[in-house]
């Protein structure tokens, strides 16, 4: 009698949903209709919000890449699970949610790019890219075929494979979890062929602060080299012909005619030639207004360029999910099935003047985040909670009736995305940053942000405060800081910062470990993007600091 109610019981439990977790690299909001539609209509991403829920506060913990991607695979923040930023190795011992559901009897797969490690655990099937991949002929990691070159354009590449894995080796009596990840839109941003002449023809409006002359803040800001005018590099990000600088005189700007040449010798013969099409009538108008261009000039048509490519590179993006989306509707796999559209952290699209990400300003530190569940998610709703990348393992795992582990840190976006928003409690968010000095050279900084303000603590190289009012100034000018105005709230913010580092088992002894260890691998030259001067520049600086702290 008992194992008949067991077996009735089990019959008329809910079936477990299906996850497909889709993620572009460095996908800014800015970017994605659903939020705002200046830049480029994104139809396809924007059904997925039609269909479910849009996230306006959504985050990350820590704005680069592969320690956005580690801290959604294990749910805890970066100090916790290893991988603090792009140069050291994720620590494989590391429990991720992909394994438990595994073990908990779903079928798996991942489809794109990862970014670290060639052998992901907790799949049944995976084909990666390795390291940042390739825009065109992409090499593949298998897990069952070695390493293999397919032809063609990455991002429908790693759609077709992620749809013949739906038709051909998905199992139906398994409930099933898919990571689908783009390498697109990271930079350099190369756009497929068919969008080459459209989007190199574009007039894209700019930001407000392309011009900021980061007066009113903290010194990090002015230090870090992300600038357009300065730093995006004219043949690599921007295609201007090598051999165009070359007659114009024009300098490398790091990694310049290497990067533009790697990427172009991928090319196949006709590939090629529509890449020179689209490309030389851009170079062609560009050799005439060099001469007479002044530096804002130059700000101005760097920035049009930027966003061509990088927009052009979006649009790739959106047809293909657009094509998942479809096959899912075809084959009658979207009424139980759970579907995000998000991106490992934002991105800045000439905020600031800036390319990149990093900062904890809200163009790096936000992300977007498009939820669809069928039945569960009321269709079109909007949520400005605090939620952020650490959510999403619990999530997931809850959905599936899976227990989490007692050490992830974050929070299930069950409650949220159900109606039950009185279970969501969370007030305030942390987040921390580490790569530095490194590429782009921005400060190391931990931060507590509520929906009103961010308290920012620059710790290294030197130590400094900055407080923005959320409300007041949305485009993070001021920092009001030692505003009178502004003690009790900085008191309060103080407080509850120390009680977030304390909650997630982060402190100041923890950071200078990861310092001393990365400290010791720059001045070895083991560091991408610094040199052995520029850690001595900043040793110097630091000890300086220290003997004259209150200068």
């Amino acid at each position: 009698m008992i194992g008949c109610n067991a077996a009735q019981d089990k019959e008329q439990s809910p079936k477990r949903p299906n996850i497909i977790f889709i993620m572009s690299d460095d996908h800014a909001y800015q970017a994605i209709s659903a939020y705002d539609n200046k830049l480029i209509q994104t139809p396809n991403i924007d059904r997925i919000a039609k269909m479910g829920m849009l996230f306006t506060n959504a985050s990350v913990t820590n704005s680069i890449c592969a320690p956005s991607r580690a801290t959604i695979l294990t749910g805890k923040h970066s100090h916790m699970n290893g991988k603090v930023d792009n140069h050291f190795q994720f620590d494989t011992t590391n429990v991720t949610f992909p394994q438990l559901l595994q073990d908990a009897g779903y079928q798996t797969a991942m489809f794109g790019k990862l970014h670290f490690g060639n052998n992901p655990k907790g799949f049944d099937q995976f084909k990666i890219l390795p390291g940042q991949g390739a825009y065109y002929n992409p090499e593949f990691i298998t897990k069952n075929e070695g390493n293999i070159t397919v032809d063609g354009y990455v991002t429908d590449i790693v759609t077709d494979m992620t749809i013949d894995w739906l038709q051909n080796e998905r199992k139906a009596e398994q409930p099933f979890m898919l990571m689908y990840l783009h390498k697109a839109p990271h930079r350099s941003w190369l756009m497929a062929e068919r969008h080459l002449e459209d989007f190199t023809t574009r007039t894209f409006p700019e930001p407000k602060t392309l011009f900021d002359d980061y007066s009113g803040r903290t010194s990090p800001a002015g230090e870090a080299e992300m600038s357009i005018l300065k730093h995006m590099s004219w043949a690599g990000d921007n295609k201007v012909f090598p051999e165009l600088m070359d007659e114009l005189g024009i300098p490398e700007i790091g990694f310049d005619k290497r990067r533009y040449e790697y990427e172009s010798s991928r090319f196949t013969p006709s590939q090629k030639e529509n890449f020179m099409k689209a490309y030389s009538k851009v170079n062609e108008a560009f050799k005439k207004a060099y001469p007479s261009m002044t530096e804002e000039d130059k700000m101005k048509w760097k920035y049009q360029r930027y966003m061509q490519d990088y927009l052009g590179t979006i649009q790739a993006v959106d047809e293909n999910v657009g094509r998942l989306l479809d096959y899912l509707e075809a084959n009658d796999l979207m009424e139980n099935t759970i579907i995000v559209y998000t991106s490992d952290q934002g991105f800045f699209l000439g905020e600031h003047g800036w390319y990149d990400k990093r900062f904890i300003y809200d163009e790096s530190f936000k992300t977007p985040l498009l939820v669809a569940w069928p039945g569960q998610v009321k269709a079109g709703t909007l949520s400005d909670e605090l939620v952020q990348n650490l959510d999403f393992a619990q999530t997931f795992l809850e959905a599936a009736g899976v227990d989490a582990p007692d050490d992830m840190q974050g929070e299930s976006l069950v409650p949220l995305l159900t109606g039950n928003e009185d279970k969501w409690t969370r007030d305030a968010v942390y987040y921390h940053y580490y790569e530095y000095p490194a590429e782009h050279m921005v400060n190391r900084h931990y931060a507590i942000v509520t929906k009103e303000y961010k308290l920012i603590h620059y710790y290294y190289v030197e130590d400094q405060w900055e407080l923005i009012d959320r409300k007041k100034d949305p485009m993070e000018l001021r920092n009001v800081y030692e505003d009178p105005a502004y003690a009790e709230i900085r008191e309060d913010l103080h407080n509850r910062l120390e009680a977030l580092r304390t909650k997630y088992k982060d402190n100041s002894q923890t950071s200078q470990r990861y310092i001393d260890a990365f400290m010791k691998d720059a001045a070895e030259g083991k560091v991408f993007g610094v040199t052995k001067e520029k850690v001595e520049e900043i040793k110097a600086r630091r000890d300086l600091i220290e003997q004259n702290p209150f200068k």
